[in-house]
């Protein structure tokens, strides 16, 4: 199972199974046909016994499909490759989850191993990392697309909400906590609807595939910690849309939070697609003292700084961790500055192409 919408499910499908016979969920007679009669599928494939590999496109659209699917598997040897734009229909809904037959995938937007020399940094940080949109002449249009498509196709028409308008405008509140930890009762109170409410949409951000939670690092803590995870937005083009940031600069804060939005984004996707099982989360001190991103049990720490210039100030959550956690293995920092250096204590700092060029290499975990 492949999920993620607008990242380009399709065309990777179509390239890797060229003859695979595709049913294509988006067409309204071929959705009418096998939403009300799924067994169709059985017919079809029983009369072609010779297609061995189908791919069914937005399978979340007919989620009875999965029982014909099953079946066509286990006594038939089909294999299938089904692909949507949201897990949600199929996992909170009756739908067969094939008994743990299937293994499921979540496609990433852009990530920098992907772009190779047509890596751009400020391009990213401002268009996002959907295919379509980073490469568009006008993006703008595009992403305002993408999220009213997001209303109409994900949450209105799958009647995941009772109150659309409500919904509309805690996106855009939601937005601005990007990279924070959530305070549920201000964004509460700013909607005009309950707590559970709240915490009820992000569970659809995240179910949707548009967010996606970090939690905190909480174990065996010398000094008091923040156990709430922190929110990020699985595309920084939408946030920056949402939140109406305008062009992001170089130097400025809305910058900063989305060249950490980035860090989360390519560490997401590296973990991912490598197959790797580690955990990520971030560290903070109930003072306020952080680090973004550690990996493990404190086998790597990892900073996000957009800064041509890493302080000693940038570095205060680095050298608090390893009082904290003398056992951390390597410490790093992503940062805008041109070349590599080390410090006298050994924090690594990496300007952000060699930070996602080690990354890809397995260099860094």
């Amino acid at each position: 199972m492949l999920f993620m919408k607008e990242t380009g499910k399709s065309t990777l499908l179509r390239a890797a199974y060229p003859d695979a016979l595709w049913i294509d969920l988006l067409k309204t007679d071929e959705y009418r046909r096998f939403l009300q009669e799924p067994q169709i599928l059985r017919s079809l494939l029983l009369g072609s016994p010779k297609t061995r590999f189908v791919v069914i496109d937005e399978i979340q659209k007919a989620p009875g499909l999965l029982d014909e699917v099953h079946w066509l598997f286990e006594n038939r040897g089909v294999h299938f490759a089904l692909s949507g734009a949201s897990a949600r229909k199929v996992r909170k809904g009756q739908a067969n989850l094939l008994g743990g037959r299937a293994v499921r995938h979540e496609l990433f937007g852009l990530v920098s191993a992907e772009l190779g020399d047509q890596f751009d940094l400020d391009r990213l940080l401002n268009r996002g990392y959907l295919p379509r949109i980073y490469t568009a002449e006008a993006p703008g249009p595009l992403l305002e697309s993408y999220v009213g498509d997001y209303l109409k196709e994900e949450i209105a028409a799958e009647g995941l909400v009772r109150n659309l308008p409500v919904f509309s405008e805690f996106l855009g509140i939601a937005s601005l906590s990007d990279t924070e930890i959530v305070n549920f009762s201000t964004i509460a109170r700013e909607c005009g609807v309950s707590g559970p409410t709240i915490r009820n949409h992000f569970d659809i951000l995240v179910d949707t595939l548009i967010g996606r939670w970090l939690p905190a690092y909480r174990r065996r803590p010398k000094r008091r910690v923040i156990g709430a995870p922190k929110f990020y937005f699985g595309d920084v083009g939408i946030v920056n849309r949402l939140a109406r940031r305008g062009r992001l600069l170089p130097g400025t804060e809305l910058y900063g939070k989305a060249f950490e939005n980035w860090v989360c984004h390519e560490l997401t996707a590296y973990r991912s697609y490598s197959g790797l099982d580690n955990q990520l989360s971030y560290w903070r001190l109930a003072s306020g003292i952080e680090v973004d991103f550690i990996v493990d049990d404190v086998r790597v720490a990892i900073e996000a700084k957009a800064t041509r210039r890493v302080e000693a100030d940038h570095l205060k959550g680095m050298r608090n961790l390893i009082v904290d956690h003398p056992r951390v293995q390597k410490r790093l920092i992503a940062s805008l500055e041109t070349r590599r250096r080390v410090t006298e204590d050994g924090i690594l700092i990496l300007p952000a192409r060699e930070f996602a060029d080690a990354l890809w290499a397995g260099e860094l975990f």
